[in-house]
């Protein structure tokens, strides 16, 4: 039983030591069969030169037939070759899936996006709790490859669920943890392909290719394309016997395929377009959706996700065999052979038609559910990786009690965890303390841990217990030269949304980082004391974190409604050594004068 970190990190390393054996075995398959094709093709031109050589119509017949073999072989060696290198590429993947576990694990950057493009200063808690970008959550949660599974992961960290929903996501990512070991085939199906490949296709796959095959609804056009197989083969099975007038009437009708073929080209590209040399990363889907099919899933939450009780990867895989039909016509000769003889555009085009006619629109949706299991996936993965970690408890009373709270984004062998708890009665904690004393790394502990159980998600935590927040932080305020911002007016701002915020949700929690740094120190107690206090009078919860050691004197004024915290620094000679463990009270130890001693200063 894997029940730690570390113990993750060993699981992972020897699935991929298995991977890298079993990619080198195969490796080599390929290799020898890529000898073979040399083989195939020297014994090819050795029967072609035994032909020439060839006297009499008996020695020219067994050259003939032997002629053929090595072409049948070689064909055979292709296909068997494909699907070697198709397994191949799949064990790559999955190597490269676990290889990035390892990575995550020991806190190195995740391949899979960063979120960098869902960042927002402007939102309630995204820009101060490091919730997209570089080194953020959703960098360390992220396992998604799809357009949905990406936004869907966004979507969740940046909004509060309601109860009913959190608890639903609690339990459908158990659920998934308990698969684990079978979504790493699932990710390593998705891997490498365009996000904007599959987006198009399933574009086209909505409103777009029934109008695009409606030319193929004409009836005698639809009788033709079945019959012309058998008609050009019965006129060149009579060209054979009787030879003469058969052969000009199979010309004609070569011509005449040649013709339609050009009439509708225009209609034939524009529903081959962006369907071109996607077998592949169709097949690779329809995998993946057989993953989410053949499981019984039990919670409301999965369930929901299968609107039909349909399987729609088989009709993509039947999707995937009509587009290698169709990507013949990449092949100059080998169209104009299908095109004059078979009609074969035309054929793939009737038979794209009738396939989205009858099973489009599931799989389209089909295709979507993928992105919501990517980003269920995730969480799971996260909830796997890291065993120690908790899903909250969700109350319906004012609440927050957590047990070794600590940063998700901080290594397991640096993290420090802290206990915190806010009363019955909401109250504004002021945390005073030292420099690099861990005064804001434990507001930003609380926020990210609550931004998680929103979500549905496992928490850093021994235990959580909390109710539904409105989350409001003021941290990293900075100005914008573009905007004419100063520092201190985009702190007004960000004062003027809080209070508005405050005013209009009952249920806000504030995390506040030094404020109103953007002016001088009279002006920053008063506005301080005086935010405080309003808090207090509209009962809102707050961290409140700060050097100014006077407003920890709020408590004496307000003794029900304020609380000190702090954090300190141990000296032990000349040097500093730091616990990052909250403790009860205003602090009383401070380390900037030995700060400013140890540049040159003082």
């Amino acid at each position: 039983m894997l029940n730690t970190e570390p113990d993750r990190l060993k699981s992972y390393e020897q699935l991929a030591k298995e991977q890298q054996t079993e990619i080198s075995i195969l490796k080599k398959k390929v290799d020898r069969l890529s000898f073979v094709r040399v083989a195939l093709l020297l014994v090819e031109i050795g029967f072609f030169v035994g032909l020439v050589s060839s006297e009499g119509n008996t020695a020219n017949a067994i050259w003939s037939v032997l002629l053929l073999l090595p072409i049948f072989t070689f064909a055979a060696v292709v296909r068997q070759q494909n699907k070697l290198e198709k397994t191949y590429k799949f064990h790559q993947n999955l190597l490269w899936v676990f290889e990035n576990e390892i990575a995550v694990l020991q806190g190195k950057t995740n391949g899979y996006d960063d979120g960098t493009a869902f960042e927002d200063e402007n939102h309630a808690y995204l820009s101060d709790l490091d919730i997209f970008g570089k080194s953020s959550l959703y960098a360390l949660i992220n396992r998604g490859a799809s357009k949905i599974g990406v936004e869907e992961l966004a979507k969740h960290l940046a909004i509060v669920n309601n109860q009913e929903t959190i608890v639903e996501r609690q339990k459908a990512i158990k659920e998934l943890t308990q698969h684990i070991d079978t979504t790493f085939a699932f990710r390593a199906n998705l891997k490498g392909h365009e996000v904007t490949r599959i987006e198009e296709i399933k574009l086209k796959l909505g409103a777009q290719l029934l109008k695009q095959v409606a030319f193929t609804s004409n009836g005698l056009l639809k009788l033709y394309v079945k019959l012309v197989p058998y008609l050009m083969a019965l006129l060149g099975l009579a060209g054979l016997i009787f030879g003469g007038t058969f052969w000009s009437v199979f010309g004609l009708v070569a011509f005449a395929n040649a013709m339609v073929t050009y009439i509708y080209s225009k209609q034939i590209t524009v529903v081959y377009y962006g369907f071109s040399g996607s077998s592949g990363l169709l097949n690779n889907y329809a995998d993946a959706i057989e993953w989410t099919e053949k499981h019984d899933w039990k919670t409301t939450y999965i369930k929901k996700l299968f609107p039909t009780n349909k399987k729609v990867s088989s009709h993509i895989k039947n999707l995937a065999k009509i587009i290698v039909e169709f990507d013949a016509r990449l092949n100059f000769l080998l169209y104009a052979v299908l095109n004059f003889f078979l009609l074969w555009d035309l054929k793939c085009c009737i038979k794209l038609g009738d396939w989205s006619a009858n099973v489009g629109n599931e799989v389209a949706q089909g295709l979507d559910r993928i992105g919501y299991f990517e980003e269920l996936i995730s969480f799971a993965t996260l909830s796997y990786n890291h065993p120690d970690w908790v899903f909250p408890v969700i109350s319906n009373d004012f609440s927050l009690e957590a047990q070794h709270l600590g940063h998700p984004l901080i290594t397991l062998q640096k993290r420090v965890s802290n206990t915190y708890t806010l009363k019955a009665n909401p109250t504004v904690d002021i945390i005073t303390g030292s420099n690099m004393a861990g005064k804001s790394t434990f507001l930003r502990t609380v926020g990210i841990n609550m931004v998680l159980a929103y979500a549905g998600a496992p928490v850093c935590a021994k235990r959580m217990d909390l109710s539904i927040f409105r989350l409001l932080t003021y941290m990293r305020i900075k100005d914008n030269l573009i905007e004419s911002t100063s520092t201190f007016k985009a702190e007004l701002n960000r004062l003027k949304m809080i209070l508005s915020e405050v005013e209009l949700h009952p249920n806000a929690f504030v995390l506040i980082d030094e404020m109103l740094r953007g002016t001088n120190s009279k002006d920053k107690f008063d506005g301080s004391k005086a935010f405080i206090e309003k808090l207090i009078k509209i009962k809102t919860p707050t961290l409140f974190a700060t050097h100014d050691l006077q407003l920890s004197e709020l408590e004496q004024v307000h003794p029900t409604s304020v609380r000190n915290f702090h954090f300190d620094i141990q000296l032990v000679g000349n040097e500093m050594e730091f616990d990052y463990l909250i403790k009860q009270g205003p602090c009383t130890k401070f380390n900037a004068t030995i700060l400013l001693k140890q540049i040159g200063l003082g």
